[in-house]
């Protein structure tokens, strides 16, 4: 089986990430500089490593309640390892939770050739199509969204996409329902669509940032005397 790759080359003993020696980026460089050098071919600069720190802290955790968590928990309670624990908590991201930057960030990317978005929204709302990145269950205001921001402010990276997404919210809520606030996904895309990464990096970011959140999730339920997780019998209603 033979494939190309541009991202790791061992020969001779030696190892190098987009041609640089893994012995200096131990010596040298940080873990969120070396997630940007795979990812961007390229080092960061110190405000964008700034801002993907910060954008790794943002979605670090997200509670026990989340389908995640709950999912590895349930494995880590069942005596499961911890890696096989931590895929379970993965596989429970879908449509409905978490990994939504990318479809945010390619919503951004497509509103960026709407000429009147007032009225593309309005159509988008006529056709019961929603904004991806917009409205939360809880907030009126994700204070997520804001600490984000304001670092994006001082690390000079934002942009014009972070500024399309304050167009789209105010268009939006003006003909919305309910208050639709930039949830934290919106965020994140708006920013890491100013900082030129694709749609699928995005997701990426995303991951890597939440993984550390599911290890501790599965540590805690293994290390508890609780048992294996199930639902009670008395929460179940059958209807067959």
């Amino acid at each position: 089986m033979k494939f190309t790759t541009a991202i790791t080359h061992i020969k001779n003993g030696k190892e190098s990430i987009r041609n640089h020696v893994l012995t200096d980026l131990i010596a040298n460089n940080s873990f969120v500089q070396t997630i940007f050098l795979l990812l961007k071919k390229e080092l960061p600069s110190a405000a964008q490593e700034k801002m993907c720190n910060a954008l790794f802290t943002a979605v670090i955790d997200h509670g026990p309640g989340t389908a995640s968590a709950m999912n590895a928990r349930i494995s880590a309670s069942t005596g499961n390892n911890i890696h096989s624990s931590l895929a379970a908590g993965i596989l429970g991201f879908g449509a409905r939770h978490g990994v939504a930057v990318q479809d945010a960030m390619t919503f951004f990317y497509d509103m960026e050739k709407v000429e009147d978005i007032a009225s593309h929204l309005k159509t988008m709302k006529e056709k019961k199509t929603y904004a991806p990145g917009f409205g939360h269950k809880i907030f009126t205001t994700d204070p997520r969204t804001e600490a984000l921001f304001t670092v994006a402010k001082e690390t000079n990276i934002i942009g014009n996409y972070c500024a399309l997404a304050e167009t789209v919210h105010k268009e939006l809520n003006a003909i919305a329902s309910k208050p639709l606030p930039i949830n934290v996904d919106g965020a994140i895309a708006a920013i890491l669509c100013d900082m030129d990464f694709s749609p699928i990096e995005g997701n990426a970011i995303f991951l890597i940032g939440r993984v550390p959140g599911l290890l501790a999730h599965c540590i805690e339920q293994a290390q508890s005397k609780e048992g294996i997780l199930r639902t009670s019998e008395d929460d179940i209603e059958y209807i067959g």
